[in-house]
Order: C-alpha cells, then sequence, then structure tokens
C-alpha cells in the first residue's frame, strides 16, 4: 500500500474551549457553523467520537491531525489533514514530518498558526491481528508524529488510536481511563456531538472508500468489454484526432454524444441508494459511447468545453456522466480517467460539493500526476479561492465564443476558451494525440483554469504549477501509456480550503487510483 492524502470539511466548524489541564484535551467543545451548536468534548471517547464530523467521512488507514487554536478567549478547531499510513515503517518519518509540517506552515501563511494538536491512527486489523495488536505496532508512528509536532513548538495533547471499533490513548496510561484493553467506540449517531452535528446540518457520508467506489474503475467481466470498446474506439479516432478538420469533427461528435446521454441520465426514473443510483447509470451508458467519450475528452479543447456543464440543471447529469466515465476507465486506460475525474471534481467544487472535489480531484492527480487542469483546480480549491472565478471565464467562453483546438475560431460551444482578458491563457495547444512511444509533448494551460492559477498565485504567494501533457499512444495503439519525465506537484504541503490540507506524499506510486493508500493529491 503507498501513500494517498485526502482532506476534507470546513476547518472553522469547531470550538474548542481553554482545557482546564493544558497537556490533555480534557474539555475540548466542538461546535458546528454557530456557536449556539457548541459541545464540550471532555474525554478521549469523545474526542475519538468526533472525527468523522471533523473531516465529513470515516477515515480509514490514515493519519489525521488537527489543529487547535486559540480564538477570542476560546479554543477552535483548526485545519485538518490526512494522510495514508504507509505500509512500510521506515516510511513513517517521512510521512509525519511531511503532514506535520504541511499543516503548521499551512495555517501559518493564512495567520492561525496551530497551538496544539489532536492525532489520530485509524487501523483495522490484518488477518490474525487484534486492536490492540495494531495500536502497539503504530505506537512509533504516534511517537513520531509527537515528535514532529514538539520540533515545531505545537505539542500534541491527545493522540488517538482507533481499531476494530476500539480506541486506545497514546498520551494517557491511567488504568482508570484509558485501560490497556482499550475502550469501544461509541454506537454511530447516537452521541450528543452526532445529535448537535445533525442538528447543524454537518453529515457523515460513510467511509472513505465508499466514497472512492463511486469513482474507481470497475473490475468484473464488464471491464473486458469495456476495454475492448476502448481498443475499437482508439482505432478509428487517434487518426482523426490528430487530423485538423477531424479533431474539430471529433470534438462536436464528443460535445453531442455528452448532451444526449446527460438528458437520458436527467430523464431516468429514480432510484433509492447510491450503489443503485451508480447502477442505473452503467446501465444508461453502453461500452462503445463510454469509450468514445474517454477518448474523446483527452483532447484539452474538448474537456474545457465540456467544464462548462458547471451549474444549474446541467450539474446534476454532468457530474453522473463523468462518475460514470471514471468508472470505464479500466485497465490500460486507468491513466485516461484524469480527464473524467477532473471535470466530476470540477463540477462538485462548483456545486459546493468540496469533499467530493477534494477526493475527484485527488485521485485525477493519482491517474496522471502531471494532469494540469487537475493541478490547477485542487490547487484553487486547497487554498479556499472562490470557483465563481472559474464560472465566469467558462461561461464568457460559452457565450462568447473562442478558439476550437485546431486554432481555427468556431462558434461558441460549452466552455470554450474564454475572452476575458483575466482568463485568457497561451493558444491553443497541439492535439491532444498520438505521438511515438516514449515522447510526450506538453500542452498549454487551460485558459480560464490558468486565469484560476494566477488568482491563486497571487492570494497564496506561490509559484504556478507545471505545464500539463496530452495522452500518447503506447505500442499497441492505446492512448495515455507511455510516459517520461514525471514531474511532482511543487508544494506537497499546498494549504487546504478553509485550514485544511490535501498531501501528495513523496516516494508513493504514482499514476495509481484506487483504495485508500494510493498515491493520489487530497
Amino acid at each position: 500500500m503507498t501513500n494517498h492524502s485526502e482532506t476534507t470539511g470546513s476547518s472553522d466548524n469547531g470550538d474548542i474551549t481553554e482545557a482546564s489541564e493544558p497537556s490533555r484535551a480534557d474539555h475540548v467543545p466542538y461546535g458546528g457553523p454557530a456557536d449556539e451548536h457548541q459541545v464540550t468534548l471532555r474525554t478521549p471517547a469523545e474526542l475519538a467520537d468526533a472525527l468523522p464530523y471533523l473531516l465529513g467521512y470515516r477515515p480509514e488507514d490514515s493519519i489525521v491531525l488537527a489543529a487547535l487554536r486559540e480564538k477570542d478567549g476560546r479554543g477552535r478547531f483548526g485545519g485538518r489533514a490526512r494522510l495514508g499510513i504507509p505500509a512500510c515503517p521506515d516510511d513513517w518519518a517521512g510521512a509525519a514530518g511531511q503532514l506535520v509540517h504541511g499543516l503548521v506552515t499551512g495555517s501559518e501563511r493564512r495567520g492561525v498558526r496551530p497551538e496544539q494538536m489532536v492525532a489520530y491512527l485509524c487501523q483495522e486489523p490484518g488477518p490474525g491481528e487484534t486492536g490492540r495488536d495494531v495500536m502497539e505496532r503504530l505506537r512509533p508512528l504516534a511517537q513520531k508524529l509527537r515528535v514532529e509536532c514538539g520540533a515545531l513548538d505545537v505539542p500534541v495533547v491527545e493522540a488517538l488510536c482507533i481499531s476494530a471499533g476500539r480506541f486506545w490513548s497514546y498520551c494517557c496510561d491511567e488504568e482508570a481511563c484509558c485501560p490497556a484493553e482499550g475502550l469501544p467506540m461509541g454506537l454511530p449517531g447516537t452521541s450528543v456531538l452526532a445529535a448537535a452535528a445533525t442538528y447543524a446540518g454537518i453529515q457523515v457520508r460513510g467511509s472513505l472508500s465508499e466514497l472512492r467506489a463511486r469513482l474507481l474503475p470497475w473490475e468484473d467481466g464488464a471491464a473486458v468489454e469495456q476495454t475492448a470498446a476502448l481498443d475499437a474506439s482508439a482505432a478509428t479516432l487517434v487518426s482523426r484526432i490528430l487530423d485538423a478538420g477531424g479533431r474539430s469533427e471529433v470534438a462536436r461528435e464528443t460535445l453531442e454524444t455528452a448532451e444526449r446521454i446527460m438528458r437520458r441520465l436527467a430523464g431516468a426514473p429514480p432510484v433509492s441508494g447510491v450503489p443503485a443510483e451508480d447502477l442505473r447509470d452503467d446501465h444508461l451508458l453502453g461500452h462503445d459511447e463510454a469509450a468514445a467519450l474517454i477518448l474523446g475528452l483527452q483532447d484539452r479543447t474538448t474537456r474545457d468545453r465540456a467544464a462548462a456543464w458547471m451549474e444549474g440543471d446541467e450539474a446534476a447529469p454532468a457530474m453522473r456522466l463523468w462518475r460514470a466515465l471514471a468508472r470505464r476507465c479500466v485497465g490500460p486506460y486507468g491513466e485516461h480517467a484524469a480527464a473524467p475525474l477532473t471535470l466530476a471534481g470540477w463540477v462538485a467544487w462548483s456545486t459546493g460539493d468540496e469533499l467530493e472535489a477534494r477526493e475527484a480531484l485527488a485521485m485525477a492527480l493519482g491517474a496522471d500526476p502531471d494532469y494540469l487542469f487537475a493541478r490547477l483546480l485542487h490547487q484553487a480549491c486547497n487554498e479556499g479561492l472562490d470557483p465563481e472565478s472559474i464560472r465566469r471565464c467558462l461561461r464568457e467562453g460559452r457565450e462568447g465564443g473562442g478558439r476550437t483546438g485546431d486554432g481555427t475560431e468556431d462558434e461558441a460551444g460549452p466552455g470554450e476558451a474564454p475572452t476575458d482578458p483575466d482568463c485568457a491563457g497561451p493558444p491553443p495547444a497541439e492535439p491532444a494525440a498520438a505521438l511515438p512511444p516514449g515522447r510526450r509533448r506538453r500542452s498549454c494551460a487551460l485558459a480560464s483554469a490558468d486565469g484560476a492559477r494566477r488568482r491563486a498565485r497571487a492570494q497564496a504567494h506561490e509559484p504556478g504549477a507545471g505545464t500539463s501533457r496530452p495522452r500518447t499512444p503506447s505500442p499497441a495503439g492505446r492512448l495515455g501509456a507511455a510516459r517520461t519525465g514525471r514531474s511532482r506537484l511543487h508544494d506537497p504541503g499546498a494549504p487546504a480550503a478553509g485550514g485544511q490540507r490535501e498531501v501528495r506524499p513523496r516516494g508513493g506510486r504514482a499514476g495509481e487510483r484506487g483504495t485508500g493508500g494510493d498515491s493520489e493529491g487530497s
């Protein structure tokens, strides 16, 4: 298992009054979006129960840090950061240092330096293990977190291990309150905090793996059929995309097909439950249709036009389509998922769902760490920028017309390059199509996202991200197999929205997406 980072939720959805004993988080009030929903967390058990409400989901195989800071005479939960637990203990020191340093320095840039920290280690037992075994095995990791925090003068006031439905404290050895066998976690939704969070409108959306399941590629028998459809589409579309006139035709066909399927999805009868909803959408999308869309969206300009389906009645069916396409990027086409995952992350962010936005963008960077559009959106979301600036650029491009992918003027289409000078980007890129194996050309930045990058740079005082790369075919003729000269995100500790962080661990395997532990962006 390699690292995966993820952070979600608002940074200021908790209040903490001064603890009576500064060395322990004995009296930690947690509040909802408003102070009238304040709840006092007095014990490690209540801190353990608070974790899903701090993140918005139940973390798995995760290191989680929650910063505490004082404001107006009271404490307050600050930023939160999550990182997958490295499988190799030799990587623990680096992961701890990266996570702690990223959260503290990111908070400092926003002028809210943490004063204390609460640490969580969440992992289920392996074969033959008990929860206590997990706790003891992870004890050195907890100690490394405490040392790293102490080196930055931010003491860890509580460190908890959560495993097999129980929790243990690494900071308390009093048998009366923290017995060696651990204490059972409360039933979900039964605590005072759960009631207050529900009243305040804070929801816990299942586990991290359940969130990812909507975006993961198929692994059943249908994946073989989808791979065959992708192979067949690649054989016909690549040569057309390489031709200037053919590229425009492919772009038009891709957008028309996407609009047709979105209408189909919007008209489908409702079903109950997330798995049933995704299964219904999968049945409404044919293998050939999915293949044509996946390959068509590898073209930058076509993808940018599709990004304009981001609000109003178009947003929901577009989101369902991008999720369904991400699930169809099977087998050797895993890297192609960067486009639909990025579009899914963008629509989620545009419609206010930052939790799914960060996860989708993280998975997009896992599929292709050099995918510029995902990088830009990921950084902007983490910096807490308003997505309206990007929406405005996309609206202007849609209404005012722009350039097609081959550099010729075209009539207005959804998501075309905007004409707003603030949104202007470099000239259109070369076709995102086939190149000889081992060579990669880099495309120019998305025009609208380039404007967002400049805004992010101005606000965060950080250098911009690198350039994006079009996909290339493998020797077998599939797009997106060969890769040379991978670059990494310049600042793995970039601050996350509202004080939270998405951390991309150093040394993880790139280009994977899947269950918790894959190297992705949060």
